[in-house]
């Protein structure tokens, strides 16, 4: 396998790349998540769209910096919607970054993905183990968005998506893990179990991607540096939250002030990250 050497000062300046260049975000997203999601990229400092309507999706993905699909609450005006915008996306050469939410729990879903893939090429992919296991074609047990399956369990078929799909693969759960087409794997170990119980958390790391993938050029890179800081963001929030004697309320606002303030010490002290040969 090839791996590249990443550092965690690499990934910071990723962070202040974000803050500095204010990347507009495009997001055909889910109703559930949709004003956390932007909330989470304003936070970054990001700028986040949320437009969905055939008559503009195509011009909004045109002077957009990324485009992000999720699949989360699907209609069918939106699917075409998101096929408009990843056509656009791809002639216009920006990122487009895939959140399969739910991937295996219905037919349709599965029919929406494999439309989506066959109409243009994505960029990264991420989901949890389950979603990551049924786009990549392995049967998995799946409880509607959320996952069955460990995130370890799920490399192999984030490998194989990645190398058929040529695209950056990222399997998020208690360990996350980001693969290319290039052999390149890095797990990520940061965030607390209360990040889980907290409605669009997911989803907003997807958003983030975006945001990254916007300033950085290498997508592997993008996707490990928007997961390593919401990683560090949430377990330092959590941590504030326990001491404070509140709970997950608390967190999701925590979250947001973290994704806002944290500093480069404290990410580079707190990040945990480990390179696979």
């Amino acid at each position: 396998m090839n791996t590249t050497e990443i550092t965690a000062e690499q990934l910071w300046a990723d962070v202040e790349a974000v803050r500095a260049n204010t990347p507009l975000v495009h997001n055909i997203t889910n109703f559930v998540v949709m004003n956390y999601n932007a909330n989470v990229l304003l936070a970054l400092g990001a700028s986040p769209v949320m437009a969905h309507a055939h008559a503009e999706v195509a011009d909004m993905a045109e002077i957009a910096q990324a485009l992000v699909l999720n699949i989360g609450t699907l209609e069918p005006d939106w699917i075409i919607s998101m096929q408009l915008a990843l056509q656009k996306a791809n002639a216009c050469g920006i990122p487009v970054v895939l959140d399969p939410v739910g991937a295996g729990a219905t037919a349709y879903r599965n029919r929406t993905l494999t439309e989506l893939m066959e109409t243009g090429a994505l960029t990264i992919i991420r989901g949890n183990a389950s979603e990551i296991m049924s786009v990549a074609g392995l049967a998995t047990p799946t409880r509607g968005v959320d996952s069955s399956a460990d995130s370890g369990a799920a490399v192999n078929a984030a490998q194989d998506l990645a190398a058929s799909m040529h695209c950056v693969v990222c399997v998020s759960g208690a360990d996350d893990h980001v693969v290319d087409r290039h052999g390149r794997w890095l797990t990520l170990s940061n965030g607390h179990p209360w990040m889980t119980r907290i409605t669009g958390v997911g989803c907003s790391a997807t958003a983030m991607i975006g945001a990254f993938a916007a300033v950085q050029p290498d997508p592997w890179r993008a996707t490990a540096a928007a997961m390593a800081y919401l990683g560090v963001v949430g377990e330092w929030a959590a941590e504030q939250v326990i001491q404070a004697h509140g709970g997950v309320g608390s967190l999701q606002i925590k979250l947001l002030d973290g994704l806002q303030l944290m500093d480069r010490a404290s990410f580079i002290a707190r990040l945990k990250l480990a390179l696979h040969d």
